[in-house]
């Protein structure tokens, strides 16, 4: 399963998202939650995936795998016609995908994690090498034969049959030799693209240097962070913990202006042309698989159904979000003014510090304070908690578990009733030397069902928060809290899957739905029993968040959601214009348009944001509105859970069996209608966001 990524919605918190389609696979017979469980393997030597590699091996292997699965898809393609049977062509081909992405995406980690440059280098290379292969099997003429008229036996087999006939057919079979070749061919140079690009954000070392005073106002926990020079100055990465602290709360407006100057131009004069060629290839595969844009390509077969609905779902909050944004706006410009009183309008670097002035004195907290509450093992041990609670599942951690770097922590899943494994889970949390600088999950190996049982799913999220330092352990703010709710919830969907087929497990369903449970356990952190029993003073984990405290901070969500959602319009527009338009595309002149459109002020002047919007170079290209689409739903699920409780065990195991555990074993309206009684409406998004109906 290729990683996912949490939507950036405030200020660094637009994060990248990564990569290709989902594509997990499995084995087995039909059926999946309801009736008898299956039995779980037990994993006996607690190494669910391959966890480290020596430089030189990973292109051993990876070749391996590969030969492997092309012998295998050669197999099918060569049985005779007369007997061919369901079992020995989806069946088998299932299980030989199966094994090629539980061998290949824990290489592939490691192009993101492994602490040795050349390790790391190899792990990229096998991104690229997947997605070729990936490519070139779908485009398979005689594997599909062996495939299409098969007859499934099962409402499950007749699921997974329909999922792997589109995607064949999506890859353009219907198609002459000629032409096919020529998207094939088109394909794989957007992969390279896509690698060289990702592979470029990786590598990149940008760094500024500050002296003391240019960093006042950040407090001594943000400055022990950084490394300093021999003259003193201050080194700071663009790597999320040193981004979020400079623009949070550096007083100096030069500061901040150059923090987001060089974040908004990493990489540009590299990733800008990679960006518009793979744009341009996109263009032309779409129409020679007879669609009018790569948007309708990408979108045909999405709950969204077709750029059109798209396109109208997202015009339908420009108005009511500019209202909401220029009303917080104008907060925000009054405090400005206070120390600029000749300023007229807010600069792009201005939001988040000025937010975090306005929550200090409206709401009488700082995140300072806060995060004094909020040490990272006890959120993840609260939050732990919360997963045992609603699911019926309990969590160990592993000792001494074979990983890619001394950081890494592996937790053991297992069934509360009867102890027996489901899945293992590699925490990352720290930044360090060439590792991905933001957060991002990857799923490892897929969730099937075999000959001897249920096979385990893994999962690692990767992250990036401050370590600890100065005798503290690492504390979290409520953004960060958030990002751990949001990655987990991913998680949830990983782990707790019970689908029979590996390319329906997990979340590997419709891409506009995959973000509905982290979006949705996201809203977890400001019910107010949640965010408490969460908590523990670092210096004492008996002492909770005091109530006042912890409700002022609850209160003060609200404030900034004309921003942030605004900011999530924007890279929705910016990515459906992109991928709708016909000849060049301009990427940056879009960008500058929408963002004076949408944010209410111009971009920064020769800055390239979108060298480093990642989400167009690897799966969210023309999907990245599926994060305001999914949070629609996630905001159904969410009111459900408020009606009954935030830790129901009845509802949780509800949502477990109709949504978390049915991966893509029905479309992800029916999952929704089976959970809720009902189809899931609006109302909930417009509820959330302060929106009435009425402003629409």
């Amino acid at each position: 399963m290729k990683p996912i990524h949490p939507g950036r919605f405030t200020g660094k918190l637009i994060f990248t998202l990564s990569l290709l389609l989902i594509l997990f696979a499995l084995v087995g017979s039909a059926g999946c939650l309801g009736g008898e469980q299956p039995q779980i393997l037990a994993n006996q030597t607690e190494e669910p995936i391959k966890a480290d590699y020596a430089p030189g091996e990973i292109p051993l292997l990876y070749a391996e795998a590969e030969g492997e699965a092309r012998s295998g898809f050669d197999a099918i393609a060569g049985i005779p016609e007369e007997e061919r049977t369901f079992e020995n062509t989806f069946l088998a081909f299932d299980t030989i995908i199966t094994d090629y992405t539980d061998a290949v995406y824990p290489m592939l980690l490691m192009g993101y994690v492994h602490p040795d440059a050349t390790v790391r280098e190899e792990g990229m290379a096998t991104d690229e090498a997947q997605s070729v292969f990936t490519t070139e099997t779908y485009a398979r003429r005689d594997l599909y034969d062996a495939l299409a008229d098969q007859v499934p036996r099962t409402a499950g087999e007749r699921r997974l049959r329909d999922v792997i006939v589109k995607r064949f057919e999506k890859q353009g079979l219907h198609l002459d030799e000629e032409q096919l070749e020529r998207v094939i061919g088109m394909k794989n140079r957007i992969a390279a693209l896509e690698a060289e690009y990702n592979a470029n954000l990786n590598n990149d070392d940008t760094t500024l240097l500050f002296s003391e005073d240019e960093l006042r106002g950040l407090p001594p926990s943000a400055l022990a962070g950084f490394a300093r020079t021999e003259t003193g100055d201050y080194i700071v990465t663009t790597t999320y913990p040193d981004y979020i602290a400079v623009m949070r709360y550096a007083d100096e407006s030069e500061t901040r202006r150059r923090m987001l100057v060089a974040d908004h131009t990493i990489q540009g004069d590299k990733n800008i042309p990679l960006l518009e060629e793979a744009i341009q290839l996109r263009q032309k595969v779409a129409h020679e698989l007879g669609y009018d844009t790569w948007a309708d390509y990408q979108i045909d077969g999405r709950m969204a159904g077709d750029a059109d609905s798209v396109m109208v779902f997202l015009n339908d909050l420009r108005e009511p979000l500019r209202e909401k944004r220029e009303a917080e706006s104008a907060i925000l410009l009054a405090i400005k003014q206070r120390s600029d009183p000749g300023a007229e309008s807010l600069d792009p670097w201005d939001s988040t510090y000025l937010t975090e002035i306005h929550k200090t004195e409206e709401y009488g907290y700082s995140n300072d304070e806060v995060k004094e509450y909020f040490p990272l093992d006890r959120v993840l041990d609260g939050m732990f908690g919360i997963w045992e609670s609603l699911y019926g599942i309990t969590i160990e951690e592993v000792d001494n578990p074979v990983v890619w770097h001394p950081d890494v922590r592996l937790f053991r899943i297992s069934d509360e009733a009867d102890g027996t494994p489901i899945g293992h889970l590699y925490l990352d949390l720290y930044p360090r030397e060439g590792k991905y600088n933001h957060f991002i999950i990857f799923g490892l190996a897929g969730g099937r069902m075999t000959e001897d049982g249920y096979a385990e799913p893994s999962a690692a999220i990767i992250g990036n928060f401050n370590p600890p330092q100065e005798g503290k352990p690492a504390l979290l703010t409520t953004d960060e809290i958030w990002i751990v709710f949001h990655e987990m919830g991913h998680a949830t969907h990983t782990l707790l899957t019970r689908a029979p087929y590996g390319t329906l497990s997990g979340f590997n369903v419709e891409w506009d739905f995959a973000e509905t449970p982290s979006q949705a356990f996201e809203e977890w952190i400001f019910d107010p029993v949640i965010l408490e029993s969460i908590s523990g003073h670092y210096t004492d984990p008996e002492q909770k968040i005091p109530s006042d405290l912890r409700d002022r901070v609850i209160a003060s969500q609200d404030f900034g959601k004309g921003y942030s959602y605004s900011s999530s319009l924007l890279g929705s527009l910016q990515d459906m214009i992109y991928h709708s338009t016909e000849g060049p595309v301009d990427t940056v002149r879009i960008y500058r348009e929408l963002h004076e459109e949408l944010r209410g002020i111009p971009a920064i002047e020769g800055t390239q944001q979108p060298a480093s919007f990642s989400h167009l170079m690897g799966g969210y290209d023309a999907g990245y509105y599926g994060y305001l689409w999914s949070k629609v739903y996630a905001m159904n699920i969410v009111d459900r859970f408020e009606e009954d409780g935030m830790t129901n065990r009845t509802t949780g195991m509800a949502y477990r069996r109709t949504v978390l555990g049915q991966g893509n074993m029905a479309d992800g309206m029916v999952l929704l209608t089976d959970f809720l009684g009902e189809e899931p409406g609006i109302e909930p998004l417009y509820r959330f966001l302060g929106i009435h109906t009425e402003t629409k």
